[in-house]
């Protein structure tokens, strides 16, 4: 048997390949269908199945794309309910997986288990290598068991609106875990999401575990009691990005494949569509420090690293044009492709950072973010002065600055105007990385008067400064 995980730093997200006898399987294949196809080819296989643990809200699935251009058998879930079926799932060539159906790919046998509670429909794929055994010898567990954790139930219903969804799924997920536990101890169980996942609370970094390891350290299987285990699963889950709710539509009906790479807009070109409409998607790539030193007004600062599409998933909106400032073509294609992953496609075009000359020359200066230390501000704090604290709601509650305004990164956008645009805005986050990209979104919506807390609450805490809890 041929096996191989392939991971995206961006989105903590695994998918794999499976082969044997020539013929291979692709689990949860995001939009760069790519890398699975050279592969596969590397490894002499031939692509005759492609499925998915559930529909995904963290990517776009790659998997119709990946069936369509090799001619393999989409397989998807038939189980949840008329609710939570695929659109396109009555179309030839794909087949409905109910619970304990199977696939397979020469030797390679994926038994199929429904285990409901992170999405209705959700399914965990029990593999047997049937060229050396009858025993399944692991599990790919998509959303459902991470290394520490399980995917999270509230999502249909904080991401997408599903009123009453996260009790149920809760509940469903207790159900599927007590059942999953009657599977072997030296199981392996192969997760969907590492660390750095809003698909759940507490990811670990291990690329495997075992279902052994799981009951003795995962919360999870410690909990025994239902009502306590609702109630922890559903306590302090992060706020689930934006786009979100997107992911799950279009994975729900399918989409194509990815859009072309922009054409590069010479700088001064660049410049006039900033100069023209305020409005427009301009993300600068650079790092927040070097950002922050020097920038266009407007241009919005998303650091091309590995929170690259958090933020990018929180802060831009898929009907409307992006343009991309980098340092260089290949960080742009980088970023194009990153984007393309989340369904932000409508990348228009890109420059380079001579942009930042011609503006200077057009314009006579960058902008610049006034920065202050902890003692500094401190020593110069104003009574007329807003303190904003832009770090997710777990993280506000469990301590923050005494009087300090809460909006969340994400959240900025469509609620930053009830703050008062005559005082002083004093922006930090948990340790300096996000407040630089609230500070570019304030400017972007015309606040002037605003000022970064470099070192962020960290900093804040550490010189031994009041600390607040609760909402």
């Amino acid at each position: 048997m041929i096996m191989k995980r392939f991971y995206e730093d961006k989105l903590a997200q695994a998918s794999f390949l499976l082969g044997s006898a020539g013929e291979a399987v692709i689990i949860d294949p995001n939009r760069d269908v790519k890398r699975y196809l050279d592969a596969a080819r590397a490894e002499g296989l031939r692509i005759t199945a492609v499925t998915e643990t559930h529909i995904h809200a963290d990517f776009v699935s790659g998997a119709r794309e990946l069936a369509r251009c090799t001619g393999a058998t989409l397989c998807v879930s038939a189980e949840g309910g008329a609710d939570w079926q695929y659109a396109f799932a009555g179309e030839p060539g794909v087949q409905r997986l109910h619970h304990r159906d199977s696939i397979r790919a020469g030797k390679v046998c994926l038994d199929v288990l429904h285990t409901p509670g992170h999405t209705p429909e959700h399914l965990t794929f029990l593999l047997t290598d049937q060229a050396t055994s009858s025993e399944p010898v692991g599990a790919f567990t998509g959303d459902f068991i991470f290394a520490g954790d399980v995917g999270r139930p509230d999502l249909l219903e904080r991401a997408a609106g599903v009123a009453g969804a996260m009790e149920t799924g809760a509940r469903q997920l207790f159900a599927s875990l007590k059942a999953f536990t009657t599977q072997p101890d030296r199981l392996m169980l192969w997760p969907g999401h590492g660390a750095g996942s809003a698909c759940g609370k507490k990811l670990g970094g291990m690329p495997v575990t075992t279902l052994g390891y799981e009951k003795l350290a995962n919360w999870a299987f410690q909990e025994k009691d239902e009502e306590r285990f609702v109630e922890t699963v559903l306590q302090d889950q992060p706020d689930p990005p934006r786009y979100f709710a997107e992911m799950k539509r279009v994975n729900r009906i399918g989409t194509g494949a990815t859009a072309a790479f922009p054409e590069p807009i010479e700088p001064e070109a660049l410049v006039d569509v900033l100069s023209a409409d305020g409005r427009r998607q301009i993300v600068d790539l650079r790092a927040s420090a070097v950002f922050a030193a020097g920038f266009i007004p407007g241009t919005i600062s998303i650091p091309l690293d590995r929170g690259f599409l958090n933020y990018a998933g929180t802060l831009l909106c898929a009907e409307q044009q992006i343009y991309l400032i980098g340092p260089d073509e290949s960080a742009v294609r980088e970023a194009t492709s990153a984007l393309s992953l989340i369904g932000l496609d409508q990348v228009a075009g890109w420059g380079d950072l001579k942009v930042l000359d011609c503006w200077r020359q057009k314009h006579r200066k960058l902008a610049a973010m006034e920065q202050l230390t902890v003692p500094e501000w401190q020593a110069q704090r104003k009574s007329r002065q807003v303190v904003l604290d832009v770090r997710a709601s777990t993280e506000f509650r469990a301590g923050h600055i005494p009087g300090a305004v809460h909006i969340p990164l994400g959240r900025l956008p469509e609620t930053a105007s009830r703050l008062p645009a005559d005082s002083e805005i004093v922006v930090h986050c948990q340790g300096g990385v996000r407040s630089p990209i609230a500070l570019s979104v304030l400017v972007k919506m015309g606040f002037r008067n605003v000022v970064n807390l470099s070192g962020g609450f960290h900093d804040y805490q550490r010189n031994g400064l009041p600390v607040e809890t609760g909402a």
